[in-house]
């Protein structure tokens, strides 16, 4: 009888093991999307902002990244495609543009998210999301930029009275 409690007790053990074991993955690979997400999104970013001319542009497609061609020496504002952590694919869910391009990727994986609160400032927005396709690494340009380029592009200048 005891034989039979003590491998009883094992097995709950085991499968509380297992459930903190896989939470603790799913947290890791939670972090990971953070950390590629943003990556992604910064080299949306530079991508968008050297722009050459005054007219800003968002890269056409994910690979334009890598592969930079708008300059006599090709740049690249990411060093590699990643992986998206929680599907373990290539793919990635898009963000488009207004005026065309891609501004943003999130996951196309399905689930909820452990993490749920404490995101860094630029994540903030991720805050009480219940799917991991809601968080959204958009690349949006600072609105001091905005204002300096309508200033610059002549859209706030007054008209003399």
């Amino acid at each position: 009888m005891g034989l039979l409690f003590a491998v009883a007790m094992a097995g709950v053990a085991l499968a509380a093991t297992g459930t903190l074991w896989s939470t603790q993955r799913q947290r890791d690979r939670e972090q990971e999307l953070l950390f590629v997400g943003n990556q992604i999104r910064q080299a949306i970013g530079s991508y968008y902002e050297h722009s050459p001319g005054m007219v800003k542009h968002y890269p056409a497609k994910l690979n334009d990244l890598l592969k930079d061609n708008r300059f006599i020496n090709v740049q690249s504002h990411l060093r590699r495609r990643y992986v998206d952590p929680l599907t373990g694919s290539p793919e990635w869910g898009l963000v488009a543009a207004p005026e065309g391009g891609v501004m943003g990727v999130y996951s196309l994986a399905t689930g909820t998210p452990v993490k749920q609160a404490k995101f860094a400032e630029r994540d903030a927005e991720f805050e009480g999301k219940t799917r991991y396709s809601d968080w959204k690494f958009v690349y949006r340009q600072p609105v001091n930029k905005q204002h300096t380029q309508g200033i610059l592009m002549g859209t706030t200048v007054r008209q003399p009275a």
